[in-house]
Parts: C-alpha cells; sequence; structure tokens
C-alpha cells in the first residue's frame, strides 16, 4: 500500500499537469459578419503639452468592439510587432510617454500623451514613438465576443494580436491602409 499511494499521486499530479493545458486552438468561423481591419500610418505632431493625435474616420457601430494595435517596428522596416494600446512606455529621467484612443460613430482617435513636453524628444526617440507610426485598428462587430457578462473574460486574449486574428479567423494579408497627415 505504501508503493501504490506515491504512484498514486504521481500520476494524479500529471494529469492535473495536462489538463491544465493553456493553449487556445478555438477558431471561431465567422460567416456574414462584417469584421474590420484598416492600417494608419501617421506622425504625432502638438503643441504647448498637448495630446498629439492622429484621427482616422470609419463607421463604427455602438455595439463594435474597437482594438488599436502599434506597429513597433514601424521605422525599422521588419516585419510587424503588433501591441495593444493603450500603453505606457517609460523613458530615461521618469519620463512617460503614454498611447491612447477614443472613439465614436464616425472617428478612431490615437493620441499620445507625456508627463513632460514631447517636443523635447530626442531625434531617435521622436523617430521611435512619433514619426511614422502604424496602428492597426481592428472592429469585431457585437456576437463576434462570446462573453455572456459586461466583466466577463474575453474569448481571447486581446493582447495577442495573433491569437485575435487565428481566434477570429481573419485575413491579415491585405489589409488597406491610409496615411495621415
Amino acid at each position: 500500500m505504501k508503493k501504490i499511494l506515491p504512484l498514486m499521486l504521481l500520476a494524479g499530479i500529471g494529469f492535473i499537469s495536462y489538463s491544465c493545458d493553456n493553449k487556445d486552438d478555438v477558431v471561431v468561423q465567422q460567416q456574414n459578419v462584417n469584421l474590420q481591419m484598416k492600417d494608419v500610418t501617421g506622425t504625432f505632431t502638438g503643441a504647448n503639452n498637448a495630446n498629439w493625435t492622429i484621427s482616422q474616420g470609419l463607421n463604427i457601430k455602438s455595439t463594435d468592439v474597437v482594438l488599436v494595435y502599434r506597429n513597433m517596428n514601424s521605422n525599422s522596416g521588419a516585419s510587424a510587432i503588433w501591441q495593444l494600446i493603450p500603453k505606457t512606455y517609460y523613458l530615461t529621467n521618469g519620463r512617460e510617454l503614454d498611447y491612447n484612443f477614443i472613439f465614436n460613430s464616425q472617428n478612431v482617435d490615437i493620441n499620445t500623451k507625456a508627463n513632460f513636453d514631447q517636443s523635447t524628444l530626442t531625434g531617435t526617440e521622436a523617430n521611435t514613438y512619433l514619426i511614422n507610426q502604424t496602428f492597426r485598428i481592428v472592429l469585431l462587430p457585437a456576437g463576434t465576443n462570446t462573453s455572456k457578462t459586461v466583466n466577463a473574460t474575453p474569448p481571447v486574449d486581446y493582447n495577442d494580436y495573433n491569437a485575435v486574428v487565428k481566434y477570429y479567423n481573419l485575413d491579415d494579408s491585405n489589409v488597406p491602409s491610409t496615411r495621415v497627415n
């Protein structure tokens, strides 16, 4: 009996470890749903330390889920790495630069806000954070989100762009793009 108890314990731990797989291999097959994706590239400019904004007109339904991703490789020429915003970057000397967005039924405004005058960024910092920045706006119509309550966990980790593309079966090979300002 003493020899069987450790084997049963080991088997139980193995079963629990195997069943706790966190890989999301679910793909939602969307039919007759108009998922929209659009790339917007622009340069943030502003005055008097105001919010610096890039605006994009879109037709957004009140029930749409709006996701905005920033291409972290906008100026490097490397393949895109999409990061969900809002996002805060902590620069040197206690400086903080925030990306955020707001939207209404006709427009998405992507903006930066900082605890310093953004016009004082070095050339390298301005190229990294303000100049020729590309954002991907993803609109998910109501009904694509399988969460039943307001505070429910979303069906996919929205922070992971590739997981969103896979889950909603999105084709991101030919996303329309526009240049603003």
